[in-house]
């Protein structure tokens, strides 16, 4: 290390015989030669290039972004496991990749397929969960892509411990807490862009939600946690406009969290009554005098319409269901 050598100089004088009065004067001499030694050090310190973030990087060492891309067109098939382990959590890096070909084609893709089709060890999935815990509350990504992909691979991981039941309860809880607290954060509306590819924060939210609340071990209170948080991103406030799907994906959430039948109607009821409840407005009626009213409007409709067409297909064990939901149409559509 650079460092220590040029401390290691900085110190090693030769000892030096002093007597009598010289003893004050040399100890003078050798304060100031250690002063002049250390600004030097420092100096020099300051002019040496800064050692690498330990942070992986974006191409994981050992690729380049070509070879990713033909492993993608290849179908992400990597015989040796070992390898395919390894690579696995080096993609992290690139998860706010500002090229779509990257952060969708490969990382969600590829993690996507190996975790569908069971190629990748405990440990891999681990070391998966916990970078993608990290990096669904970082709002480093000015781009704002890291999150929203966080969550939507973070779906994969969930659905695959739902699968394979191999998460703790302390997981579950805090996968959970995790889940509900990101969607609802979500104030990014951005869905899509023919050069910079999908954010789709609501959409990927309700993914991680939906895996969540199909999964037998999530208990009733739970899941009223996460459709709190899908409440809360039904209708916006201001001229929001779901135009990317996002009512289908909140709807398809709720869907089987009601088919779950671990929560009591009372409060099926209730969140019924919130997402119908037109405030601020007075009335559904005002919505027509603003763009904000509009968007409310519009949004709400979508969802409910959504869960209707859901519940409809579900025939008669949805029932109760869709009649929360006609109910709900019938008040906002003011009839």
């Amino acid at each position: 290390m650079a460092g220590g050598r040029l401390a290691g100089n900085a110190y090693s004088s030769s000892p030096v015989m002093l007597q009598g009065g010289g003893l004050h004067r040399s100890r003078k001499r050798l304060t100031q030669m250690k002063v002049r030694s250390l600004i030097c050090l420092f100096v020099a310190v300051l002019a040496m290039p800064l050692p690498a973030m330990a942070a992986d990087t974006c191409p994981p060492a050992g690729y380049s972004e070509e070879q990713l891309l033909e492993l993608g067109r290849g179908g992400f098939v990597i015989a040796d496991a070992a390898q395919r382990n390894a690579l696995a959590p080096g993609l992290m890096a690139c998860l706010p990749d500002p090229n779509p070909a990257i952060r969708d084609g490969v990382v969600y893709t590829g993690l996507a397929t190996w975790l569908r089709g069971q190629s990748l060890a405990p440990e891999t999935i681990n070391a998966l969960y916990a970078n993608l815990l990290v990096q669904i509350a970082s709002t480093a990504d000015a781009n704002g892509f890291q999150q929203p992909f966080a969550a939507l691979v973070l779906s994969e991981v969930a659905r695959t411990g739902r699968i394979d039941n191999t998460f703790t309860p302390a997981m579950r809880n805090e996968l959970v807490e995790v889940a509900a607290n990101y969607l609802a954060s979500v104030r990014d509306y951005r869905g899509f862009s023919e050069t910079e590819g999908w954010r789709h924060g609501v959409a990927h939210g309700s993914d991680l939600v939906l895996q969540l609340a199909l999964n037998p071990n999530i208990d009733g209170a739970q899941i009223e946690r996460l459709m709190n948080a899908v409440a809360a991103q039904v209708a916006p406030a201001g001229e929001v406009f779901y135009v990317y799907g996002e009512p289908g994906r909140l709807a398809r959430a709720v869907f089987y969290a009601w088919a779950r039948e671990t929560v009591a109607p009372v409060y099926w009821q209730a969140w019924f009554d919130r997402i119908e409840n037109p405030a601020p407005m007075k009335n559904w009626n005002e919505a027509f005098a603003s763009q904000a009213g509009l968007a409310r409007r519009h949004n709400t409709m979508a969802l409910l319409l959504a869960l209707h067409l859901n519940a409809t297909t579900a025939g008669k064990q949805a029932e109760a269901l869709d009649a929360l939901v006609l109910q709900a149409l019938n008040r906002v559509q003011g009839e």
